[in-house]
């Protein structure tokens, strides 16, 4: 297939049948549509239930819930987009970039600061009701959403400013890299992954070591907070394959060149998908009194299908 789009022309190449094309799809929506129902659940269960919504490190695990919902989402609409439309308008694709790269962006500092709510609690437990309000926990969640939006907010500004009003007319296929082109958005991408990975992985491993001295005195909560931090921390190691997500496809492509579709659906899951399912195991699952609330949630569900069925 031959796109031109500013005088420029492109050959894309498609190899998949249309009942393999098919069959990948189904299989990212209905992992999707899964994964979003479980996430449902638990947000539902946040909002019915007061002792929650008091407790900042609930109101934090929600906040990072809601966002890989949305997260997950946007990457399933952008796969299904690839292979169904293979390109898109620019102005389109900006549009479902920006919740993309948002979420994306605010899933290490989510953790982080879950880790650090977590130390709080377990080496200071006396100022822990002072620091961690709830109010200060919204605002936290807000400068989240500032410090992610001001990574991307020059990106557009270089785009409006380098680009000319008909690339916005053309259709591309949906990357951040096809359409913030420009080399210095290039590089500032670059580097802002590489800042939010050191500060995380630095807050991590500070929180992991501090917690592990309180957890040798047989403390039961700091050991749970110690393989909480844990999880966390695995969780950031799959926000790290993220960023090398194209460095990744290539080195498959190069190995395996006559597979380079399956590859990239095959990545697509390993890195936009799995990684979606922690959340619900970290707190949903591991957490007693969240799996309580959570517990009923199902069996609410279950009595209500039953009684639609009869």
């Amino acid at each position: 297939m031959n796109l031109s789009a500013a005088n420029v022309t492109v050959v894309v190449q498609y190899g998949d049948s249309f009942s393999k094309a098919l069959i990948k799809n189904l299989i990212v929506v209905v992992l999707s549509i899964f994964i979003n129902y479980i996430n449902a659940g638990l947000i539902y269960t946040f909002s019915k239930h007061q002792i929650f919504r008091v407790n900042p490190r609930y109101i934090l695990f929600i906040h990072l819930v809601l966002n890989e919902t949305l997260q997950l989402t946007v990457s399933a609409s952008l796969y299904l987009f690839g292979n169904s439309f293979f390109t898109i308008y620019v102005s389109l694709c900006v549009l479902i970039l920006l919740p993309a790269i948002l979420t994306t962006m605010n899933t290490p500092l989510n953790l982080a600061c879950m880790a650090a709510e977590c130390y709080i609690s377990v080496c200071i437990p006396l100022r822990h009701g002072n620091i961690c309000t709830v109010k200060k926990t919204y605002i936290v969640i807000g400068i989240m959403w500032v410090i992610s939006l001001l990574t991307i907010l020059p990106d557009i500004f270089i785009l409006l400013i380098t680009e000319e009003l008909e690339f916005l007319k053309t259709r591309v296929f949906c990357e951040r890299d096809t359409v913030f082109r420009n080399s210095y958005s290039k590089n500032k991408k670059d580097a802002s992954y590489l800042f939010f990975l050191v500060v995380v992985c630095l807050t991590l491993f500070y929180t992991y070591f501090r917690i592990l001295f309180v957890a040798k005195a047989a403390n039961s909560d700091a050991k749970k907070a110690r393989n909480t931090i844990l999880l966390h921390g695995f969780q950031m190691l799959m926000c790290m394959m993220l960023y090398m997500q194209n460095l990744l496809k290539q080195l498959l492509t190069y190995l395996f060149p006559k597979h380079s579709i399956s590859i990239r659906h095959a990545i697509f899951i390993l890195i936009q998908i799995i990684p979606r399912c922690l959340s619900p195991v970290v707190y949903g699952i591991r957490d007693k009194t969240f799996r309580m609330y959570f517990k009923k949630f199902f069996i609410c569900m279950q009595v209500k299908a039953i009684r639609v069925q009869t």
